[in-house]
């Protein structure tokens, strides 16, 4: 599981018909100290999530399980963020 942040929606006037439905986000991943690491990845959106939200994420087929169908996707957003401590 990753750590990121919705940077924004992507918007597809065509796509597979299996993504019908399916809120495409942009992803910023995360390090654990919240700190950027690469670059923005497209991901479905299996929680919910809005803009500027911190998100868990996996990639894989990992990604599809939510969906409970045969979806071609290589990264879901799986949660939502409320409080991260790196503290210690």
């Amino acid at each position: 599981m990753n750590l990121g942040r919705i940077i924004g929606r992507v918007v597809a006037t065509r796509k597979d018909d299996r993504l019908r439905g399916i809120k495409l986000l942009l992803l910023q991943p995360l390090r654990s100290d919240q700190t950027e690491i690469g670059g923005p990845i497209v991901a479905v959106d299996s929680a919910g999530a809005g803009a500027s939200e911190m998100v868990l994420w996996v990639t894989g087929k990992e990604a599809a399980i939510p969906f409970r169908r045969d979806v071609p996707v290589d990264a879901c957003v799986v949660g939502i963020v409320d409080s991260a401590d790196v503290s210690g």
